[in-house]
């Protein structure tokens, strides 16, 4: 008999999977990948301290170490039904109906595509694919490549790419559109690498960003920034500069760039050709919570934390018996921040089925979750805190009702 169902083999997951079969539960996880790891198998950067942080190293040690407690990895399989059935949820697979008294969906993120004319051009894909094709499939996708999208994930997997010796020309902004919202807007973009300039390899970077803290200062840095860009780690970062078209026949060959105001509009005759054999869209990322939303779970919109969030406490609880929700479905984050909510969850579905040897354990697993946010190295919105709080006031309040 299965004691908790767990989607998702990703950091939360395995993390939530270690957690509660320690505490003596008979726990199966599902995931359609070939192997566990989830975000964690395309991630290799370096900390501030110096250590190197080895996502496919990490996620290794997380699913031996579940393995060694006795829970079920289930790879390539897929979940596409959710339904409660008195006690039970039942989740329909690629594999066959399974049923648990507790369910714990842990599906992570989803890239959020910024469409630019020509990205349907063989060389053109996501960060995300890139990085996925670097760290884990061993694949190079170009020798010489351009990054639309300047935000906190794409400039560390420009990093990536360059430690695995595939050249980024420069990072540019997508064209400004309704579609492209602040992606496309300078000062909203400066805004928001002031929020990991403390990561820089340069010393006057790291100066230079604690004098931009007022909104003026910014406006005047966005007004001043170089048309050659501002270089990270060698690489060209661009907000004066956006995308117009990405440009090939039969593959990329190169986007049509312009020089931009400070307001995102184009410059009329500063137009220039960048030649790139692949172009890589950087868009951000949102909850991937069509399962919680299957499984009946309610939502609230909250930008802080990426978009729609399925409502939990934070034992990581929905309103509805028996549904844990844990890592970046509740709110885009990093793999730590993940993990320890993994841990969390894991716990309180212990409690919950009545196995959990000692409350202090999610006690001190609570603490740990906002230490561990508290203290991360990249905050990915300024208002992640708030946009928690306002999602555990909203949980409270359906489940009073």
């Amino acid at each position: 008999m299965i004691d908790a169902l767990i989607i998702g083999a990703g950091p939360a997951g395995l993390a939530a999977a270690i957690a509660s079969a320690r505490q003596g539960l008979s726990v199966r996880v599902v995931d359609e990948f070939y192997r566990p790891g989830g975000r964690l198998l395309g991630q290799l950067h370096e900390e501030p301290d110096g250590v190197w942080w080895n996502g496919l190293a990490e996620a290794a040690r997380l699913d031996q170490e579940a393995k060694e407690l006795g829970v079920q990895m289930c790879c390539r399989v897929s979940v596409y039904d959710i339904a409660r059935c008195e006690d039970r949820w039942r989740i329909a697979t690629t594999e066959g109906e399974w049923e648990a008294p507790l369910l714990l969906i842990a599906t992570g993120a989803s890239e959020t595509a910024v469409p630019v004319p020509g990205w349907t051009l063989p060389g053109v894909m996501s960060i995300g694919a890139a990085q996925v094709m670097t760290n884990v499939q061993r694949v190079r996708v170009g020798k010489k490549g351009v990054v639309i999208g300047v935000n906190i994930l794409s400039v560390a997997i420009a990093r990536e790419l360059q430690l695995a010796g595939v050249h980024v020309e420069q990072m540019i902004l997508p064209p400004q559109s309704a579609v492209s919202g602040n992606a496309g807007h300078p000062h909203e973009i400066m805004r928001s690498l002031l929020r990991v300039a403390h990561l820089a390899p340069s010393p006057l970077i790291r100066w230079g960003s604690k004098l931009m803290g007022s909104a003026w200062m910014q406006r005047l840095a966005v007004s001043l920034y170089p048309a050659q860009g501002v270089p990270m780690w060698d690489i060209p970062i661009h907000l004066r500069t956006a995308a117009l078209e990405i440009v090939g026949t039969s593959q990329v060959e190169g986007v049509r760039a312009a020089r931009i105001s400070p307001d995102g509009t184009p410059v009329p005759g500063s137009e220039r050709f960048l030649s790139a054999d692949f172009v890589c869209i950087a868009g951000g990322l949102s909850p991937l919570a069509e399962l919680a939303a299957i499984a009946g779970c309610p939502f609230a919109y909250i930008p802080a934390l990426g978009g729609h969030v399925p409502l939990h406490n934070e034992c990581m609880q929905s309103p509805l018996p028996g549904l844990y929700v844990a890592g970046n479905i509740t709110g885009i984050e990093s793999a730590k921040v993940a993990m320890s909510q993994g841990t969390v969850a894991g716990l309180a579905m212990a409690k919950a089925a009545g196995l959990l040897a000692d409350d202090s354990l999610l006690t001190q697993a609570l603490h740990h979750v906002n230490h561990v946010r508290k203290n991360a190295t990249i905050q990915f919105h300024p208002d992640i805190a708030a946009g928690r709080a306002q999602v555990g006031k909203m949980a409270a309040a359906w489940a009073g009702r």
